[in-house]
């Protein structure tokens, strides 16, 4: 290696150790600010169209798309739970601390697991979590390390996931995804956008390689 070119890689090397500096943080704020945004952050849809849009995403992506009526929550929620987890033949599942006790069926064996471990959380037939976001243009569900939606083993071990959104948790684009979670930006977050599912080279698709194989979303409008 000649000279010049191990000198280029120290000073390279004193350039990242030195990151932490204020000037460094100065000079990268400046350039984030700097970015063009002129992007489209924000689609010109009623909450109708941004919740037609979620569904459609979702069930492109294989997810199960249901509906409990908001005027006749909870009860209506509970009962539609109950229904699909009896379809799909669940009966101990997991949830997450905080999660509405009024969302719960009965019959069903729920217990909070937050502080177990992947090996224990395997042993579930599945989670069921409320979301911090929806984004409708992705189909994407949006959970964070918070009351009601746990930490990300929760989201990410069990094969089966069951998740409640609401229609003000609903957001166009992913832009405004950022944007509502500014404010909890620190939290462990996970984008969900359907079931887990893959693709080797040779194009064969391999459900529940990075979580669950299985997903049921509610919407309560």
């Amino acid at each position: 290696m000649s000279n010049t070119s191990r000198n280029a890689i120290l000073e390279r090397i004193r350039s990242a150790s030195n990151e932490g500096s204020a000037d460094h943080v100065r000079d990268r704020a400046a350039d984030y600010a700097a970015l063009p945004r002129d992007y489209i952050r924000a689609e010109e849809m009623d909450e109708a169209a941004r919740l037609r849009m979620l569904v459609e995403r979702l069930r492109e992506y294989d997810a199960g798309v249901h509906s409990a009526s908001a005027r006749k929550f909870p009860d209506a929620l509970s009962a539609v739970i109950a229904e699909i987890l009896t379809r799909r033949g669940k009966k101990r599942l997991a949830v997450p601390a905080g999660l509405p006790l009024s969302w719960l069926p009965a019959g069903f064996d729920f217990i909070q697991a937050d502080r177990l471990s992947p090996l224990e959380i395997d042993r579930f037939d599945g989670i069921v979590t409320g979301c911090t976001a929806a984004i409708a243009l992705t189909g994407s569900l949006v959970l964070q390390n918070a009351p009601g939606q746990g930490p990300r083993a929760l989201s990410l071990v069990p094969d089966y996931h069951l998740c409640v959104v609401f229609p003000e948790q609903v957001v166009s684009t992913v832009s405004e995804a950022f944007d509502r979670l500014a404010a909890t930006a620190t939290l462990p977050t996970t984008f969900i956008s359907g079931p887990s599912a893959t693709a080797d080279i040779e194009m064969t698709r391999i459900k529940g390689v990075h979580g669950p194989r299985f997903l049921d979303v509610v919407l309560v409008a």
